[in-house]
């Protein structure tokens, strides 16, 4: 083998002898170049090791995120309105006369009843007018059964009878149409309901339509909303209808609907509903806005989440599902976030249904996706949560 080497090198040296003094340097350049090229870029090739050793000593830090095992809730279908409180009677006390204020005979604040006195105008002269009329109609009366009698025993025409008769039911009607003035200065509740604040002031002149007080009658009281028309077949007559007010954040008020209008507004193309509800403690009050929900169907079972689980986007709504991938050096699940596309459907308070996309049982994370991306590495931590009530109350919205 020894000998064999030699023999090579005295060939590579012939060969190298005979060559030209220019390609000799050619040769030389040659192999010069060579080993500097192959210097570079082995230095970059062991650089890039380097790098690459480094980057995996240095990976980002796992994202601490919140999750949720995904499972099927029970929604009520409801249909929502916003609404007004109106009372099933509802008046502004007046007056049909004129007249001088003598009493108030009612109680701000207070229930009246059905024929309860008010208010009494001064009717003196009225009064005495009607006293007049009174004895003029007995007069006249008189004359009549007067004339009655003569005419029997053929001593007078028939038409002094017949004058008679019609003086005497022409004062009948003055005396009714004075008293019927006289009773119209004594003003009487319309019906029984709460009466308001008082407007007026004994002593007060008042004059036809001249406000006196609000009366209202409260219980029942009466919710009026409006639907849009494609929801006419999900309500009917007799469906449940839940109201909530902010002046009772965790309260909700039951009742039924009772009248539908007959025909659709065409200018907004709603349906105006009326519902009715209890008010026996006078918690309602008419003018009040409030949240109307119809429970217009049975009972639905549907996948939720929380609304901040979802990114909305233009190109779709996407959440982070957490998978694990194996285990670490020191035993610990190692969590991976995948990033995937999901249909959702009606929301409910804080939650929103899931159509499609995911699976009972899927771990999503409900709040920090801000900060991830497919394939980011994740830790659970679930000691504080974002909302997740599919009924909140006012207060808590």
């Amino acid at each position: 083998m020894k000998y064999q080497i030699r023999d090579w090198s005295k060939k590579v040296k012939s060969r190298f002898l005979e060559f030209t003094p220019l390609k000799k340097r050619m040769v030389i350049m040659l192999l010069t170049m060579g080993i500097l090229f192959g210097g570079i870029f082995g230095f970059h090739g062991f650089q890039t090791q380097l790098m690459l050793r480094q980057m995996r000593g240095n990976q980002a830090p796992a994202v601490t995120v919140s999750a949720e095992t995904l499972t099927y809730q029970t929604w009520q279908p409801k249909i929502r309105a916003a609404g007004t409180l109106r009372a099933m009677h509802g008046v502004n006390v007046t007056t049909e006369t004129t007249g001088l204020v003598r009493k108030i005979l009612f109680t701000p604040g207070d229930e009246v009843k059905s024929g309860d006195v008010l208010v009494e105008l001064n009717a003196d002269a009225d009064i005495a007018q009607l006293n007049s009329l009174i004895a003029q109609a007995e007069l006249a009366s008189l004359t009549y059964l007067r004339d009655k009698t003569q005419y029997e025993a053929r001593a007078t025409a028939k038409a002094t009878m017949d004058a008679s008769l019609a003086d005497y039911k022409s004062k009948q009607a003055q005396v009714a149409e004075q008293a019927a003035i006289v009773a119209k200065k004594t003003i009487n509740a319309p019906f029984s309901g709460k009466i308001g604040i008082s407007a007026i002031n004994e002593g007060q002149y008042l004059n036809p339509g001249d406000k006196i007080a609000s009366l209202q009658q409260l219980d029942p009281i009466y919710v009026d909303f409006y639907i849009p028309q494609q929801e006419f077949l999900k309500i009917g007559k007799g469906k449940t209808v839940v109201v909530m007010t902010d002046a009772y954040p965790r309260k909700k008020f039951k009742g039924i609907i009772s009248a539908l209008d007959p025909g659709v507004d065409p200018t907004t193309r709603n349906l105006y509903v009326e519902g009715t509800l209890d008010n026996a403690e006078r918690e309602l009050l008419p003018g009040m806005y409030v949240s109307v929900e119809v429970y217009s169907g049975k009972e639905e079972q549907f996948l939720t989440l929380p609304q901040s689980a979802i990114s909305f986007n233009p190109y779709g709504e996407i959440v982070f599902i957490v998978k694990e991938t194996g285990k670490d050096e020191n035993g610990n699940p190692i969590l991976l976030a995948h990033q995937t596309f999901v249909t959702v459907g009606e929301t409910r308070g804080d939650q929103i249904a899931i159509l499609k996309g995911l699976q009972p049982g899927d771990q999503v994370v409900t709040s920090g996706q801000l900060k991830l991306k497919n394939g980011s590495r994740v830790v659970i931590n679930n000691s504080v949560l974002p909302p997740n009530n599919p009924a909140p109350t006012l207060e808590e919205e």
